[in-house]
C-alpha cells in the first residue's frame, strides 16, 4: 500500500511503498475512499519544512532552549546528532480520513493519516449514517474540532459570538453557533470565504477591505460587547487574542481553536474577569492512551460529549441537513496526484476543501501486503548475524541501527506494528525489507539474529519466541517488567542444549571510560564504594513508561542501566539491596556484594536540566576516579593516570553492538552473561518494589 510522507527536515512530500499496519487490541483497518487535506495544519508544516535552521529556530525557541542546554551538558557532537536524527524523521500527515471497514464493509470516518489502509483506534472511529456522502463525511474530525471548541465556549440561545478565521473549521463553527440559535459575525481577510460564511447567516467582516471589526462586533452585540469569540485563525501574531479581549463584555469567553500567538496583556483580561481557554482537538479522549490504544469509552453520565461522541454530533448535523459542508469543496483529486494538491494548498489560489479520492480498482490482496522490499534483494546478507529488527522508534533509528550498521551485520528486516516506521528507517539504514507482521519475523530462515527494541512489556514474551526459533537475540534494556518473566527466560535457556546468546543491551559496560575503569580497577584488591548519581529529570505523568502494565516504572525501565554497571565494575555477584524513597521516583539504592564492595544508585527526579545527567565516581585504597556524564573521567592518586576526555559522549552503543555480533559470528559466549543478566534482572524488580 502507500502513504504521503513529509520530512521535517526540508518539507519534501513523498508517496511511498508501506506495509499495511498490523490491527492491534482496540483497533479497525480501514480502507480509504476519500481524504481531506487540512490545509491550514498541513502548510503550516510544509512551511515549517521548508524553513532554514534559523526560521525553525524562530517557531520554536523553546526547542532552542533545549539544544543549547544538551549541547552544555552532552558536547556539541552528541547535540547535533540528536538535532540530525529529529529533522530526519518523517510524518505521515492527515486526519480526516473516509473509508469501509476491511471486515465488514461498514463506511466510517476516522482520524486516519492519507493511506490506502489505515489502522485506526475503535474510539476514533465513527459509522456514517445512510443519509451522508462520503464527501460530506469526510469534514467529521474537522467539524468536531470546531464543535469541540464551541462546547468549551457554552453558548446559550440568543447569545453573540464572533469566529475569527474563516477556513474550514472556521466556516463550520459559523454553522453550528447558527444551529445553537447564536448570532455570529465572521471575520478574515478573504472576500470568497466572507461570502461563504454570509450564506450560512453571519454578519461578516472584511479585513481586506479595512473593515473595523471592533466596530462591527459593538454593532452586533447592541452596544454590550459579544459573549464570546471562537479564534479559528493561524497566525504568530498575538493580535487575534488582543482583539478578542477588546470586542467581548464583561466576562466573555475566549476559545483558542487554532494557533496564534498567546502572549495575553493583563489589563485586557483583568477589568473584564475574561475566560481564556485552548481547545484540545475533537475532544475528551484525545491523547489519553486508555481511551485511544486501550480502547476505554469515558463513562456516557459522567462524560457527555467525547471525541467520538463529537464526531456522531457532526454526523447527525449533516445527516439531517443543518451542517453543509459540501460547499467547502474546491479540488479534487486523485491519490496517485496528492503532490499536486500539496502544491496547490502552498499557492495563493483560493481553496478550502480538497479531496483525495481512492482507487477502487486496487484488491484488498494487493493493498494488505504486511511486507514489503526495500532492496532489489538481500544484498546485506551475511555468513552469520543477519538480523531482524522488530521496533523503529526513537531510540532504534538514533542509537541502535546506526549501531549495528556501524558493526557491519546484515540488515535483512525491519518491523513495526504500524508499518510506516519500519519503511522509513529501513530505507534510511538499508534494510532489505520492512513489515507489520512481527510474528511471521520470528520464523524467517534466512535470519538468525532479532533485535528488540519495542515497549518495555513486550520484551520478555519476544525474547522468549525468539529463542524458541532458535534466534540470538539483542533486547534493549529491559530484559523483564515481571518476576514470573524472568522465571520464565531463566527456565527456557536451561532446557536448551544448543541455546542461541542472548544479550541486554547494557551499552555502558562498553564505554571507553567504563573499559578504562575496569582496567585501572583490575589490580585493586579491597573492596570498593560507587557512588553513580543519576539526573534523570521528569517525565509527564501520562508517559508510557511511568505505567507498570506497559513501562513498568521508572527504577525497572531505566536504572535497570545503573545497577547492572556497578555490577560489572564490582566483579561480584550481589548479595544484598535496600532503597529509601522520596517518590517512585527519585530513589536511592544501596547495593552490598560478595566481595565486600558497596554501591549506591541516586536515581534523582528532582534535580534541573543544566546539570549533567550522570556521574559516576569510585573511591578504592586510596585512590578516587570521577566520570562526568561520559565524556570526562578524572583519576584522583592514580601514579600513571590523570585524565581521559572525549570531544562527544560515548556511552559504548556501537561497541556494545560489535561485542554483540562478533560473538554471533564467532561462535563465542555472550558479551554479558546470562547469570549476570537474570541477577540484575532480579535485584532491579526489587529496587523497584515489585518483588
Amino acid at each position: 500500500m502507500k502513504q504521503i510522507l513529509q520530512t521535517l527536515r526540508n518539507g519534501s512530500i513523498e508517496i511511498i511503498d508501506v506495509p499495511c499496519p498490523e490491527v492491534l487490541g482496540s483497533q479497525v483497518l480501514v480502507r480509504s475512499r476519500v481524504s481531506l487535506i487540512s490545509s491550514g495544519t498541513e502548510r503550516m508544516l510544509l512551511e515549517f519544512g521548508k524553513a532554514n535552521w534559523i526560521e525553525k529556530a524562530r517557531q520554536q525557541p523553546d526547542k532552542v532552549r533545549m539544544v543549547i542546554e544538551k549541547a552544555r551538558v552532552d558536547g556539541l557532537g552528541a547535540t547535533l546528532q540528536a538535532v540530525q536524527v529529529k529533522l530526519d524523521q518523517y510524518i505521515g500527515p492527515g486526519y480526516c480520513n473516509m473509508g469501509e471497514v476491511v471486515e465488514s464493509g461498514v463506511r466510517v470516518v476516522s482520524n486516519g493519516p492519507h493511506a490506502e489502509m489505515v489502522s485506526v483506534p475503535k474510539n476514533l472511529c465513527t459509522c456514517i449514517p445512510d443519509g451522508v456522502s462520503d464527501d460530506e463525511a469526510v469534514f467529521t474530525v474537522v467539524g468536531a474540532i470546531a464543535l469541540q471548541g464551541i462546547r468549551l465556549a457554552k453558548p446559550t440561545l440568543g447569545e453573540t459570538f464572533v469566529v475569527t478565521g474563516l477556513g474550514l473549521i472556521g466556516l463550520i463553527a459559523v454553522q453550528l453557533l447558527r444551529a445553537h440559535g447564536c448570532r455570529v459575525l465572521g471575520v478574515d481577510y478573504d472576500s470568497k470565504k466572507i461570502d461563504l460564511a454570509r450564506h450560512f447567516g453571519a454578519e461578516v467582516v472584511d479585513l481586506s477591505c479595512g473593515e473595523d471589526p471592533i466596530s462591527a462586533a459593538d454593532r452586533i452585540s447592541r452596544h454590550r460587547g459579544v459573549d464570546g469569540v471562537i479564534i479559528t485563525a493561524a497566525t504568530r501574531s498575538s493580535q487575534p487574542v488582543h482583539q478578542a479581549a477588546l470586542m467581548c463584555r464583561k466576562r466573555g469567553r475566549i476559545i483558542l481553536v487554532g494557533v496564534t500567538g498567546v502572549e495575553l496583556s493583563r489589563d485586557d483580561f483583568y477589568k473584564k474577569e475574561l475566560t481564556f481557554q485552548v481547545s484540545c482537538s475533537y475532544g475528551p479522549g484525545r491523547y489519553d492512551a486508555a481511551y485511544e490504544e486501550g480502547g476505554q469509552d469515558y463513562p456516557f453520565g459522567y462524560v457527555r460529549w467525547t471525541a467520538q461522541r463529537n464526531f456522531e454530533a457532526v454526523l447527525d448535523m449533516m445527516a439531517e441537513g443543518r451542517l453543509d459542508v459540501a460547499r467547502l469543496v474546491t479540488h479534487r483529486f486523485s491519490f496517485e496526484r496528492a503532490l499536486e494538491a500539496y502544491e496547490l494548498i502552498q499557492t495563493d489560489e483560493f481553496h478550502l476543501g480538497v479531496l483525495l479520492e481512492y482507487s477502487r480498482e486496487k484488491t484488498d490482496e494487493k493493498l494488505s501486503a504486511h511486507t514489503i522490499r526495500l532492496q532489489p534483494e538481500w544484498t546485506q546478507t551475511r555468513s552469520k548475524g543477519n538480523i531482524a529488527f522488530i521496533g523503529a522508534g526513537s531510540y532504534a533509528s538514533k542509537t541502535l541501527i546506526p549501531a549495528f550498521q556501524k558493526a557491519g551485520a546484515g540488515l535483512q528486516i525491519i518491523a513495526s506494528n504500524g508499518g510506516l516506521r519500519a519503511a522509513c528507517a529501513g530505507r534510511k539504514a538499508g534494510f532489505s525489507e520492512a513489515t507489520s507482521d512481527i510474528d511471521a519475523l520470528f520464523e524467517d530462515p534466512r535470519t538468525d539474529t532479532v533485535v528488540i527494541a519495542t515497549r518495555h512489556d513486550s520484551h520478555a514474551s519476544m525474547v522468549c519466541r525468539a529463542l524458541r526459533a532458535g534466534k540470538n537475540v539483542f533486547v534493549e534494556k529491559p530484559l523483564a517488567i515481571r518476576q514470573e518473566e524472568i522465571d520464565e527466560i531463566e527456565s527456557l535457556m536451561a532446557t536448551m542444549d544448543n541455546r542461541p546468546l542472548l544479550m541486554v543491551g547494557f551499552n555502558r559496560r562498553f564505554s571507553p571510560h567504563i573499559v578504562r575503569i575496569k582496567e585501572l580497577l583490575a589490580d585493586m584488591k579491597g573492596p570498593k564504594a560507587f557512588v553513580y548519581t543519576v539526573n534523570a529529570g521528569v517525565v509527564p505523568a501520562n508517559h508510557w513508561i511511568l505505567d507498570p502494565e506497559r513501562g513498568g516504572g521508572r527504577i525497572v525501565g531505566e536504572a535497570c542501566h545503573f545497577l547492572d554497571l556497578l555490577r560489572f565494575l564490582a566483579g561480584a555477584p550481589i548479595v544484598d539491596l535496600s532503597r529509601k524513597e522520596i517518590d517512585k521516583e527519585t530513589v536511592s539504592i544501596c547495593v552490598t556484594y560478595t566481595d565486600g564492595s558497596i554501591g549506591s544508585v541516586h536515581y534523582l527526579a528532582n534535580g534541573n536540566r543544566s546539570f549533567p545527567k550522570e556521574r559516576l565516581e569510585v573511591f578504592c585504597e586510596g585512590r578516587i576516579l570521577q566520570l562526568d556524564n561520559f565524556r570526562k573521567l578524572r583519576g584522583f592518586g592514580w601514579p600513571r593516570f590523570q585524565r581521559l576526555n572525549l570531544w562527544r559522549q560515548d556511552k559504548g552503543a556501537n561497541a556494545c553492538a560489535a561485542a554483540f555480533l562478533k560473538a554471533v559470528r564467532e561462535g563465542g559466549p555472550s558479551p554479558i552473561s546470562l547469570a549476570e543478566l537474570i541477577e540484575v534482572a532480579r535485584f532491579t524488580l526489587q529496587a523497584a518494589c515489585v518483588l
